[in-house]
């Protein structure tokens, strides 16, 4: 950069795409999908274990407390299959109808409530296992630990790099 030049401005806004509403609405539907993929893929596999759970041997030893908790879980796993499989269905029921904006921010919707209740699941599963395996004391501090870990990186994380000035090298 020679010295008449300036530095680019930490706030600079970054360019628009050239990019028409159909294509943009496209392009967040595909990206949006590519994220559905991993979330899909992670909740099938958790309610898979959760649902197998009742046909092990020592099931039928569960407290109530922990009975209460596992049915909270399945009722959260079914809930979150269906959240985060619902775009899927919206698209074929409004596939070539022109509603692809409406269908990318009710899609972006329902994917946020599903990685909430998504979390919820995964903090109460780890919580299921440590209480199986330790009892009450491991329960709490099992949770405490997931929930922190799922609160960093899904909100405080994207929270944080969200507020960070931009820098040439976004551009």
């Amino acid at each position: 950069m020679s010295s008449h030049q300036e530095a680019p401005s930490r706030k600079a806004p970054r360019a628009e795409r050239a990019e028409t509403e159909t294509e943009r609405s496209d392009r967040n539907w595909d990206e949006l999908m590519q994220e559905l993929r991993v979330t899909q893929t992670g909740i099938q596999i958790l309610t898979a274990f959760l649902l197998t759970l009742p046909f092990q041997p020592r099931f039928t030893e569960l407290d109530d407390f922990q009975r209460t908790l596992y049915l909270v879980l399945v009722a959260l796993a079914v809930t979150t299959t269906a959240l985060l499989v619902a775009p899927v269905s919206l698209h074929r029921r409004l596939f070539r109808r022109r509603r692809k904006p409406q269908l990318v921010e009710t899609a972006n919707t329902l994917a946020q409530i599903g990685l909430l209740t998504f979390g919820l699941v995964v903090t109460g599963t780890a919580a299921f296992v440590f209480e199986m395996v330790l009892g009450a004391p491991a329960t709490w501090i099992a949770a405490g630990a997931a929930a922190v870990l799922l609160v960093g990186l899904w909100l405080a994380l994207p929270w944080r790099m969200g507020r960070r000035p931009l820098s040439s090298r976004d551009f």
